[in-house]
């Protein structure tokens, strides 16, 4: 009966580890492949002018595509979760991440600053998240990317939206929500 345990065990240690093998293949395929979607990344300026906003510690929640809130962007390491620093200058905006690359949005590329409560697979409480969507040059032309972060203190949000012009976005879903809000009020 023994034995009968220890193969019971086996075939389900062997099991996980193919799903999460499976599902480690399946992450690095699709950073591979918006590899080429996304296209690089804006570099980090040698020199910046002072902060017009602060630095806000908080979590950054990851990235996903304009308007899809679910399709997490993983290339370049956006998708990964990481505690992190916002900071806006007049330039643009600075992602300092934990243990990854820091993440510059020139203001050239913004589209719109916003609050949301829910971006790349992660629901928050109402305007939780400051999402910036912004531009980036990808091989079959620009490609809107939303990227999230949850401030520790979100008090400091109407800072942002003011500094960055709140949502200048014609996003239907977004309209659509600030449609129903109006209608509830």
């Amino acid at each position: 009966m023994l034995w009968l345990n220890t193969i019971t065990v086996l075939a389900a240690v062997a099991i996980w580890a193919l799903c999460v093998y499976l599902m480690w293949k399946g992450w690095r395929r699709r950073g591979r492949f918006q590899q080429g979607a996304v296209g690089d990344l804006h570099p980090v300026p040698r020199k910046l002018s002072r902060p017009t906003v602060d630095e806000t510690s908080g979590l950054y929640v990851g990235s996903s595509l304009a308007g899809n809130w679910q399709a997490r962007v993983t290339a370049h390491g956006l998708g990964v979760r990481a505690p992190a620093a916002l900071t806006g200058y007049r330039e643009g905006v600075l992602v300092e991440r934990q243990d990854a690359e820091a993440l510059w949005i020139p203001r050239t590329a913004i589209v719109s600053v916003r609050t949301d409560r829910r971006l790349a697979g992660k629901v928050m409480t109402k305007d939780g998240l400051l999402v910036i969507r912004w531009r980036t040059a990808g091989v079959d032309g620009a490609v809107e990317i939303d990227t999230g972060f949850r401030g520790d203190d979100k008090a400091v949000y109407p800072r942002w939206l003011a500094e960055f012009g709140g949502d200048n976005t014609t996003d239907p879903e977004q309209a659509g929500r600030e449609t129903e809000r109006k209608e509830q009020k």
